[in-house]
């Protein structure tokens, strides 16, 4: 079969599924991406592509975002149009995100094409992070930008025969209409390669002697230490876990950066702005600030830890959250409706609320202080990542069902 995949950062949410199909060695795969650091695949072609346009920093608010979707699409659809022209390829079906515009134009280079659009966020103002935090109130003029953002997926949903989301609470985010046409399942995560290791260390450059599952570890991970994922309520949690757990080292991975929301209000990000408030209060020989590491490096810190710490506002799953689980992690998660998908108070993982900062203290302090009590938690966890998340056993065979519901029977794929 001829594969064509669409994302502006190669891999995105097909780094398992793109590589899986590339393996069976049956296929012509090519991956059409703005990134050019992408990582290579074995079997996969990359292929760049510019944007057709860009809006100008001083665009209008109300149209910017479909401006840089239409120059994307366009771009998209032309490099699409250059690859039959000359390298023959044509696709047997066309499998991309449809967030930054890329796929809006196919139907008009490849009208006979299936298309498979992944549906990550659809803006509301009420249920997602907009509203959320009474701290930060919406403006006036946020709901006329939600619904502007939203010109994305309104047109693509006319674009793609089907849309995957990879979980209910997500789905529930579009509107009714959209949900005849899509399928719910993750991404998928490699359990089999994610397990708990007892053995694993963890150095630090500080410290004379690895750190390992034998020491007190709290961890915390995320893209960009922001609002959106907690890392306030996070960091004035602190100084009562160190006060109460005197031997507890506080490894925290994430930039310092904005991924998601608005940006902080401190030059020096949030992270610059939550030391000002609590530094005083901490115990900075116990405290390791990682920056962004190596996956590698991800997996290491779960294995040895001892208390991860997820905090998100209500918005898209993280996966590290779920490759915790299947790492075994005893977890300490916020209590929002897109993380309770995965984790079940008191089964999977304790949930607090997001803002009680106090409430997250005590809970880690208690995980911490009784491990062999939270122990269950744990393997439960990795229970649930398996059956529900786990890309060969569960996620593999929902998504190549719903490609060969989509191509002649010829060129379907067999697991």
């Amino acid at each position: 079969m001829n594969i064509l995949f669409v994302h502006q950062n190669m891999p995105g949410q097909y780094r398992e599924l793109v590589q899986w199909l590339a393996a069976q060695g049956e296929h012509r795969i090519y991956f059409l991406t703005q990134r050019r650091n992408a990582p290579s695949f074995e079997g996969v072609k990359t292929c760049i592509y510019k944007p057709h346009r860009t809006p100008a920093k001083d665009a209008y608010g109300l149209s910017k975002v479909w401006e840089a979707a239409a120059g994307a699409g366009f771009g998209a659809a032309t490099a699409a149009r250059k690859l039959e022209q000359e390298e023959g390829f044509k696709p047997d079906i066309v499998i991309g995100h449809v967030g930054w515009g890329e796929l809006t134009f196919f139907k008009q280079v490849w009208p006979d094409v299936p298309i498979i659009g992944f549906f990550e966020y659809y803006y509301n103002m009420t249920g997602g992070t907009v509203g959320f935090d009474p701290a930060e109130p919406p403006t006036d003029h946020a709901p006329f930008l939600m619904q502007a953002r939203n010109a994305v997926p309104l047109a693509n949903i006319e674009t793609v025969d089907l849309g995957q989301c990879p979980t209910v609470w997500q789905k529930d985010r579009f509107p009714k209409r959209f949900h005849e046409k899509f399928y719910v399942c993750h991404d998928g995560i490699r359990t089999d390669l994610l397990q708990p290791d007892p053995t694993a260390e963890v150095g630090l450059g500080r410290l004379e002697k690895p750190l390992t599952a034998q020491d007190e570890v709290v961890t915390y991970v995320a893209r960009n230490l922001e609002r959106t994922r907690g890392f306030h309520t996070l960091m004035r949690a602190l100084p009562r876990i160190q006060r109460e757990r005197p031997n507890a080292r506080i490894l925290i991975v994430g930039g310092n950066e904005v991924s998601y929301g608005g940006k902080a209000k401190t030059p020096g990000g949030l992270r610059a702005e939550m030391e000002a408030e609590v530094g005083k209060d901490l115990d900075w020989d116990r405290l390791h600030f990682l920056g962004q590491i190596p996956y590698d490096h991800f997996c290491k810190l779960i294995q040895i830890s001892s208390c991860h710490i997820y905090l998100s506002m209500p918005f898209v799953l993280s996966w590290s959250l779920l490759e915790a689980m299947s790492m075994g992690a005893r977890i300490v998660a916020s209590d929002v409706p897109s993380v309770r998908e995965a984790v079940t108070h008191g089964e999977t993982g304790m949930l607090v609320d997001f803002f009680d900062h106090e409430a997250l203290a005590a809970q880690v302090v208690d995980v911490l202080a009784r491990p062999d009590d939270f122990a269950r938690l744990g393997s439960a966890a990795r229970a649930h990542a398996v059956e529900h998340y786990d890309f060969l056993g569960t996620c593999l065979p929902e998504h190549i069902a719903q490609i060969n519901a989509l191509v002649p029977k010829d060129k379907r794929i067999v697991i």
